[in-house]
């Protein structure tokens, strides 16, 4: 294994694990496999990028920073010469952490510094410039993202957020660094790095930014971001000979289908919208679920009479209703429930033969792996922007499509349904 990733969701995961095994145009990636928590024995000996998916996002930073400390070590353990700690590109963090603990810890243990934090993905509006995050044309708190129900964020200065976070100096490279050049932007990395800095937030507002961070990164130890920081690594691997580039494939799968969503973001609840006008769709009564009154059959009967035409049970609310809700019950209660629920539904649903399974939202799809109990997934194609085909074999073969929230056009659920089935 050349690159160990470790992942702070499940939909993330999966982004990431598609961008190295893309690589770059006409150069290929890696191949790639996606673990669903820390394995118990070693990686595939041909896997040259393991993808550990914890699901460390919202839960305590201590519990998050142990976690992500096992996962680095037994990635180190197969080989990983270089650690990728990945995060969401919207940064999503309480105010205590977890994403500021956690690649501290790590830092730490590695014993490095002039670590890039790099949240920017262009290719889903995800930009960095003067240090702060932007989605497409606003910044992060104006985005939507202040009101997520775990992890509203209220400010877009990753420096500033950072430094609340850990006990570090955080340093800032500019887009005026970055566009300079490989070797401009290394010399910034050293050079912070040698003043103190543990951490140095990296302005991308492009690609082609992001290819020159990777270049800038080559004999980094460790780097964080989000799936995008990703998108030049593989390069420097294959040039040195070290790995061959070439695109992971992953089988097609067919059979009965269903659709889940739990992620309450604009774009999902835009892609529930343009679903429920041609597919089947059922609505979750947050209520009925926290009074016990709703019950797993109902939801697998409504999924399996409509297999074949694209059926949808969803719990995706406007915000101020899921506010109220989380007023009322609790918001980890009402999280937790409605999580237990989806993984349910599809371990229910698979056990009825259904082969084919969409999720949306990152802690929705940390639910459903786990109550499905897979160990590891194939990374097929990119079904859209940060979202990859993934197959599970085993004694079933499944396939599965892992979106998180901000995520995918607004015809998202059909896509990946055709491409689960091999067509594109």
């Amino acid at each position: 294994m050349l690159i160990g990733v470790i992942a702070d969701d499940f939909t993330g995961a999966g982004d990431i694990a598609s961008t190295l095994a893309m690589g770059l145009p006409g150069e290929g990636g890696l191949n790639t496999a996606q673990f669903l928590g820390i394995p118990e024995t070693d990686a595939p000996a041909d896997v040259k990028a393991g993808v550990v998916s914890l699901k460390s996002r919202s839960i305590p930073a201590a519990e998050a920073v142990q976690q992500s400390l096992d996962a680095m070590r037994w990635l180190l353990a197969q080989g990983a010469r270089q650690i990728i700690f990945k995060y969401c590109s919207t940064f999503d963090s309480t105010a205590d952490g977890n994403i500021g603990p956690v690649a501290e810890a790590l830092a730490k243990e590695l014993g490095v510094s002039g670590v890039v934090v790099c949240p920017a993905f262009p290719g889903v509006g995800r930009t960095v410039y003067q240090g702060h995050l932007f989605v497409n044309d606003v910044l992060l708190n104006e985005s939507g993202m202040e009101n997520h129900p775990l992890t509203p964020m209220t400010d877009p200065d990753i420096r500033r957020v950072l430094r609340s976070q850990t006990h570090e100096i955080v340093a800032h490279a500019g887009h005026r660094i970055v566009s300079q050049g490989v070797e401009a932007l290394r010399a910034e990395l050293a050079k912070d790095g040698a003043e103190g800095a543990r951490f140095v937030v990296v302005d991308a507002i492009t690609n082609d930014d992001l290819v020159t961070i990777g270049a800038a990164c080559a004999d980094a130890r460790l780097i964080t971001g989000g799936s995008g920081i990703a998108r030049g690594l593989p390069r420097n691997f294959i040039a040195d000979g070290e790995a061959r580039g070439g695109e992971s494939g992953a089988p097609s799968v067919n059979g009965p289908e269903i659709i889940l969503a739990g992620s309450c973001s604009r774009a999902t609840r835009g892609q529930i919208r343009y679903h429920a006008e041609r597919h089947p769709t059922l609505m979750v009564d947050v209520d009925a679920v926290m009074a016990g009154e709703a019950t797993v059959d109902q939801f697998l009967d409504f999924l399996l009479s409509h297999t074949g035409d694209a059926p949808l049970v969803y719990s995706s609310a406007d915000p101020s209703d899921m506010i109220l809700a989380q007023k009322k019950y609790g918001g980890g209660a009402v999280a937790a429930k409605l999580d237990a629920l989806f993984g349910e539904i599809a371990r229910a649903a698979v056990a009825r033969g259904v082969r084919r399974i969409v999720v949306a939202g990152g802690e929705t799809s940390g639910a459903v792996v786990s109550a499905l109990d897979l160990d590891a997934l194939r990374v097929g194609r990119e079904i859209d922007p940060g979202v990859p085909v993934l197959v599970a074999a085993g004694e079933t073969t499944l396939g599965l499509a892992l979106k998180s929230g901000n995520f995918g056009a607004e015809n998202f659920f059909e896509k990946a349904l055709k491409n689960l089935a091999g067509a594109a």
